[in-house]
């Protein structure tokens, strides 16, 4: 029974992480589209203070006096740090392979990016290197986490060898 629980555990972990490559392919394209959105608000910001002869954080600073010029200075200081940490995680996946991807779930961390990504994603036979190999992955840490978690409920109720 723990055998067969164990197969079980390995072929859900194979066929799981086997859609890894995949996904997280889908999630850098959706992440470079998010990249260049924001290149271009910030560009477009920075010219702007640029012509009144400000450097974005002046200009930032000016946008007070009025609630909307709060909450929009707010807007624009949140817009800059997503860039920020999007264009880092955009240019590490960008450098790591479809396996080393799996290794990095921490650059997987935008909420909006993550559930649009899921929303659209379709799971496909992998054919290529990194999905049989991530499905290969799958399958080791599937029967290693089920035999394993098994044994240890098990281990109590085991009868002992006679001496």
């Amino acid at each position: 029974m723990i055998r067969l629980l164990s197969i079980a555990g390995a072929v859900t972990g194979a066929v799981g992480l086997s859609q890894f490559p995949e996904f997280s392919q889908q999630y850098l394209q959706r992440l470079a589209g998010q990249v260049d959105a924001l290149t271009a608000v910030t560009a477009d910001f920075d010219a702007s203070a640029q012509k009144a002869g400000l450097d974005r954080e002046a200009a930032l600073a000016s946008m007070n006096g009025t609630e909307f010029l709060g909450f929009r200075q707010e807007d624009m200081r949140n817009a800059f740090s997503r860039h920020e940490n999007l264009q880092s995680d955009l240019t590490l996946l960008r450098a790591a392979g479809p396996i080393e991807r799996v290794f990095m779930p921490q650059r997987f961390a935008d909420p909006a990016l993550l559930d649009a990504t899921w929303s659209d994603f379709q799971p496909a036979v992998p054919t290529t290197t990194a999905g049989l190999t991530t499905a290969a992955i799958g399958f080791v840490a599937g029967w290693g986490l089920i035999g394993g978690a098994l044994a240890l409920l098990a281990a109590p109720f085991r009868r002992r060898a006679p001496r």
